[in-house]
């Protein structure tokens, strides 16, 4: 599949608060790129979420292990530009300021789970969020879309294959179904709270930075 009505192929963002970022994460975000061909994916970690209490470790250090999660990956990359802003963390925000340095024409994807979606009217600005990229929801097992109200008949407005949808800019929503690993940040937090090895979970460079800064005890 490719972005024929483009000049290079989508740029992908996956926004979240990476508390800490894992191989959930990564494997996912891998997957995206090569199932919609995205010439690179962004993780973007959230500085002050709109829609919860911060995080206790800071968003630097969030960001940190994020870009050395992704070193080894070209064509996955930490955006940290949620960092230099002041106040919330919107996303549409990010996503016009990523507008304008891509410019008109490449596709821009939007990357977020069912959760998300669940909730997306809470959002800020959110219709506005397919004037400016595309989204791509992540559907897990035992999570449904809403079948009534705003959201299902937004959904079922803009919902579109991926091929259809890349052909263009921004403006439609795709499904994408991926390989689940059970895998959640709480749980680390809780085993390295605890005293417990989180190996296996997480990318080594990133276990060694959690050790040598003391997060999480």
């Amino acid at each position: 599949m490719s972005a024929a009505g483009t000049s290079l192929p989508p740029v992908g963002v996956l926004g979240g608060t990476f508390n800490p970022v894992h191989y959930g994460h990564l494997r996912s975000a891998l997957e995206l790129v090569e199932r919609l061909q995205l010439q690179q994916l962004r993780l973007m970690p959230c500085a002050v979420p709109p829609h919860r209490e911060a995080p206790a470790c800071s968003a630097q250090h969030r960001a940190a292990m994020v870009g050395l999660a992704v070193a080894g990956e070209p064509r996955l990359i930490c955006d940290s530009r949620e960092l230099q802003r002041k106040g919330k963390s919107y996303t549409i925000d990010s996503l016009i300021e990523l507008r304008d340095e891509l410019g008109a024409d490449p596709g821009l994807c939007l990357v977020m789970g069912c959760d998300a979606v669940l909730a997306i009217d809470t959002w800020h600005r959110w219709r506005e969020l397919l004037d400016w990229a595309h989204i791509v929801v992540i559907a897990r097992p035992g999570w449904h879309l809403p079948q009534s109200g705003t959201v299902a008949r937004w959904l079922a407005g803009h919902q579109l294959p991926a091929a259809a949808a890349l052909d263009r800019p921004a403006g439609g929503i795709i499904v994408e179904e991926l390989r689940p690993l059970a895998i959640s940040a709480t749980e680390i937090r809780d085993l390295l709270a605890a005293g417990r090895s989180a190996r296996y979970l997480l990318p080594e460079p990133v276990l060694d930075y959690i050790e040598s800064h003391q997060l999480y005890q």
